[in-house]
């Protein structure tokens, strides 16, 4: 059995869905060696998740990606535990992009190997041993059996995670109780419904193109059921006739799913050389798509991170603020998630609270709260260092008036590095920072007298996932803050 020793920066990521190859891109803009392996030997054809929100459209559009996207259909409203609720929020992305998982994967698989990372189809991980320098990993190669040795593995194989199972990492929470039973159905004329709570459960239906309707369907008090594979069309039919009086029975099926409401989440985020993302990290009902948008910021926190450490331009220690940030967030979507799902899958005793909810969302604060979670854009890391407005948010997607010209947010991050924001009237040593860390640092100066962008500051340090690290008018912090999150700089500048 040959073993594939590797460069010290190579890391490897165990799973080639959107979150993988998300973060398999996100390293190679950081110049991490990249190998994705992927159990399957073709992509799937597949789409569970096709929303993207308002915050994954953003980190999208800060890597270039939108265009390829064309002009899919854009939904402003969207729900909580089945209650409507607008999803219009400030930015340039407001509400829903409906975009089949399909596309995406075959979008961000395109992007990660123009970039260079290996993706390797056919290829299962069996085995796993760690050491205090590297991380040797056994597959099934379509060649046979193969030893593969990376400087780091990143499981994104989704809530069943291989990797999470050979590593032995503490998964606590809450295992399914109860189900959705969904499928994508040709054939049948049944009306459009939008959680639509009847006398013996849920149903949701709507027609898709191509002249399909998906379908789901929940009975109240109907337990979720043990399964290695997706449900019978004959159980989707049953439970739907049940429901809704319905029959189902003449139409033909593309696509049978069940989701549960299981709600866990690794205690750790990092074992060691082993780091963990989207679902591999956090088991939840995709209610709503934040699934899917939780794990893509999950790789874009990451990514940045990891590949400066693998290159041995800043310390290992830059590893635990990712578990330290993704964490909370996804704690805090957790809960959420496990809110919506006592609303959604409850019986005639949650009507009073979504009731409630109805009117609270109504009456505007409430769904302003719950959009900003929902989307994303009201994530603030811990950064320390001050109480600038947006110190550890997301520097908003607008332009920057530049003695050169006009430079808008998202274009100047397309590179994966940082930007030292900087007006051009502060103190030369604080413009001087730029030119010290050019090597992973953009620096951009403002124009005087433009100070919307710096929201009152001389400088913002922005991280390369977009969020603001340091903002303020001290060298010394600032120095600080760049080497807490760059590194060192190259003793050759």
């Amino acid at each position: 059995m040959a073993t594939d020793t590797s460069p010290g920066s190579r890391v490897v990521v165990v799973g080639a869905g959107p979150v993988g190859l998300f973060l398999a891109g996100e390293l190679r803009l950081g110049g991490a060696d990249v190998v994705v392996l992927e159990r399957l030997r073709t992509p799937t054809t597949e789409s569970r998740a096709s929303t993207l929100h308002a915050r994954t459209a953003e980190l999208f559009d800060c890597r270039g990606l939108l265009d390829a996207l064309g002009d899919p259909p854009r939904e402003p409203r969207g729900h909580f535990g089945g209650v409507p609720m607008d999803l219009t929020v400030p930015g340039p992305y407001a509400g829903q992009w409906k975009v089949p998982q399909t596309r995406t994967e075959e979008l961000l698989q395109d992007w990660a190997r123009a970039l260079g990372a290996d993706v390797r189809r056919g290829w299962e991980v069996t085995g796993l041993v760690q050491s205090d320098a590297h991380v040797e990993l056994t597959v099934a190669a379509p060649d046979g059996e193969r030893r593969l040795r990376a400087a780091y593995v990143v499981a994104c194989d989704g809530e069943d995670s291989t990797v999470r199972a050979l590593t032995g990492a503490a998964f606590p929470g809450s295992p399914a109780g109860r189900e959705l039973l969904r499928a994508d159905i040709a054939g049948i004329d049944i009306p459009n419904r939008r959680f639509e709570r009847r006398e013996h459960g849920l149903a949701i239906a709507a027609k898709m193109p191509g002249g399909t309707t998906r379908v789901m369907v929940h009975a109240f008090g109907r337990p979720a059921r043990p399964r290695t594979g997706p449900p019978a069309f004959t159980e989707v039919v049953d439970v739907w006739r049940h429901v809704t009086g319905e029959d189902l029975g003449a139409g033909r099926p593309v696509w049978l799913n069940a989701f549960g409401d299981a709600n866990q989440q690794l205690e750790q985020y990092r074992h060691g050389r082993v780091l963990f993302a989207g679902d591999a990290a956090h088991r939840q009902m995709p209610s709503g798509g934040q699934a899917l948008n939780l794990g893509l910021q999950d790789a874009a926190n990451l990514g940045w991170k990891l590949a400066a450490v693998a290159r041995g331009r800043a310390p290992e220690a830059l590893l635990d603020t990712y578990h330290d940030e993704r964490h909370a967030v996804g704690r805090r979507v957790l809960a959420n998630i496990r809110a919506q799902a006592q609303l959604l899958l409850g019986g005639p005793e949650v009507e009073p609270a979504s009731a409630l909810l109805a009117e609270l969302i109504e009456a505007g604060p409430t769904r302003d709260h719950l959009a900003a979670m929902i989307t994303g854009l009201d994530i603030r890391y811990p950064v320390g260092g001050g109480t600038h407005p947006l110190l550890g948010a997301r520097l908003p997607l607008g332009t920057l008036p530049t003695p050169d010209g006009p430079v808008g947010v998202a274009e100047a991050l397309r590179d994966g590095r940082g930007l030292l924001l900087v007006a051009d009237s502060a103190r030369a040593e604080l413009r001087w920072l730029g030119k010290i860390w050019a090597d992973r640092v953009t620096p951009v100066a403002v124009r005087a007298g433009a100070d919307a962008p710096l929201h009152g500051a001389e400088g913002l340090l922005v991280r390369p996932d977009g969020h603001v690290a340091w903002a303020g008018a001290d060298p010394w912090a600032a120095t600080a803050a760049i080497r807490h999150w760059f590194g060192r700089p190259d003793p050759g500048l």
